[in-house]
């Protein structure tokens, strides 16, 4: 429900004509309540941080599902799990097909970003955003990245949007994790 036009500029109800202060958009219960159905997505920045901190150092492993070893497929997986309660399939050839494929200039925090390194096995990440990902590094563990360094950017395939970044948001503040 939107407030009208004119709602800031009425007079408060029940003040004398001395005393009538105009009410103040800051004051605005509706835009309080909407702002909680629509959480900001720095939310999803700050959660997807968080779990960065949570698995940093966790070391690289084909196969491995938790803290003593991962692969990229499975931390993407746990972490959509923890954070956005979003089950992921898991693996890379199957989360690359969640969501919708968007350009590289259209991504947002919490998008997944996907790599052909050479080798069998394609990479995937999470975008934090300023131009950074989370990802598990088979050669330094769970770290974060810079998209456009001369490896990564070589190799980047392709983004998926699995869920709008309000949506992960709203799902985060839902999981208390935010």
């Amino acid at each position: 429900m939107e407030a009208p036009d004119d709602y800031f500029a009425r007079q408060l109800p029940g003040m004398s004509s001395s005393f009538n202060p105009m009410m103040s958009p800051v004051d605005n219960p509706i835009l309080r309540v909407n702002s909680l159905h629509n959480p900001p997505p720095e939310l999803v920045r700050a959660a997807l941080l968080a779990q960065h901190e949570r698995w940093a150092g966790t070391p690289y492993r084909i196969g491995g599902t938790g803290r003593n070893g991962i692969d990229c497929s499975a931390l993407v997986q746990a972490i959509f799990n923890e954070t956005f309660r979003l089950q992921l399939p898991r693996s890379t050839g199957e989360q690359v097909r969640e969501g919708t494929q968007i350009s590289r200039a259209e991504l947002q925090v919490g998008d997944l970003v996907f790599f052909r390194p050479p080798g069998r096995y394609d990479h995937v990440g999470i975008y934090v955003g300023d131009g950074y990902f989370l990802h598990a590094s088979t050669s330094q563990g769970v770290m974060l990245s810079e998209l456009d360094s001369n490896y990564w950017q070589r190799y980047y395939w392709q983004a998926r949007r699995t869920l709008e970044p309000t949506t992960l948001a709203q799902r985060v503040t839902e999981a208390g994790e935010g």
